[in-house]
């Protein structure tokens, strides 16, 4: 099958083909980026970064999340980026298992990506596979993080909204994490809020949330339980408002996003073991300077 019968397909909402044209993009096979650019670009899909230390409880939120959407006839797409598997680099979670009740519903997507090493929390191709799900028809795209702490602060630079999911017992934390992964969030959620001194850690949060407020945005603080679902339909509320408010944001995120691609366009030029090769040849030079290395290199790119 050609890039443009699979784009055909992908964007009459199959998702087998959805689902290899993910493949392709992940694998970097060049069918993958003919897709990608047989596609419109589209901004109106809310994408819905949702991140926090482990044991927050993202995955029963997000099932929680996605079945509220599902219940109002949105089509709803799940990327769980998981921690790499160091046999075969794949994904080590199967978030079939985690979203167990749901996972048949015809209407909705579930794609677990391994993060490849990402520092960030990320998979590498995060960015094609989100515009491949928003041309197949999806009205919802929740990102799940690996949940690796303060380094993940990728999912701002990816999501319109980046949700941060705490605990109670994170309040004697929270003060070393905040110049970190509490500076992404549009919406701060106390999950499990049933425990003990939750009121009192979302009072904190709020308290340290007002100095991120704008005219355009107050940082809401939300307790929910994502086993029970209390609290849930108050999120997505908070989302689809964060999103409809902020058209600048929108803005900004393409050009990052553009930067990003730029990046990745530029890297691709330089295989790795053509240019540690050539690093190691010039380094061995007398007069070598890793500065006007770079600077050469990137002339020639």
């Amino acid at each position: 099958m050609d890039a443009q019968e699979l784009a055909g397909k992908l964007q009459q909402g199959d998702q087998r083909a959805l689902a290899r044209a993910i493949s392709l993009a992940e694998n970097d096979h060049p069918t993958g980026l003919e897709i990608l650019q047989l596609l419109r670009y589209r901004d109106d899909v809310p994408v819905v970064g949702i991140t926090g230390p482990p044991g927050a409880g993202k995955s029963s939120l997000v099932n929680a999340l996605a079945e509220r959407w599902l219940d109002a006839g949105l089509r709803v797409a799940v990327i769980a980026v998981d921690p790499t598997s160091p046999f075969n680099f794949g994904s080590l979670l199967g978030d079939r298992l985690r979203m167990a009740g749901l996972y048949l519903h015809p209407n909705l997507f579930i794609r677990s990506m391994a993060s490849r090493g990402s520092l960030g929390g990320l998979s590498p191709r995060i960015l094609e596979v989100c515009d491949l799900i928003k041309n197949a028809g999806y009205d919802r795209i929740v990102i799940e993080t690996v949940g690796v702490g303060q380094s993940e602060v990728e999912i701002a630079g990816v999501a319109d909204t980046t949700v941060v999911v705490m605990v109670p017992e994170a309040g004697d934390e929270v003060q070393t994490m905040k110049s970190g992964v509490m500076e992404i969030a549009d919406v701060f959620v106390v999950n499990k809020a049933d425990r003990d001194g939750a009121e009192s850690f979302a009072r904190l949060l709020r308290q340290l949330s007002i100095q991120r407020h704008t005219a355009a945005w107050e940082i809401p603080v939300l307790l929910t339980r994502g086993d029970t679902g209390d609290g849930v339909d108050a999120l997505g509320e908070a989302i689809i408002r964060h999103h409809g408010n902020l058209p600048a944001r929108r803005k900004e995120l393409l050009f990052e996003k553009a930067l990003h691609l730029l990046r990745e366009q530029w890297l691709r030029r330089f295989p790795h073991t053509a240019l540690r090769a050539e690093l190691e040849t010039e380094a061995a030079k007398p007069d070598f300077n890793l500065y006007r290395f770079v600077a050469n290199l990137a002339q020639r790119g």
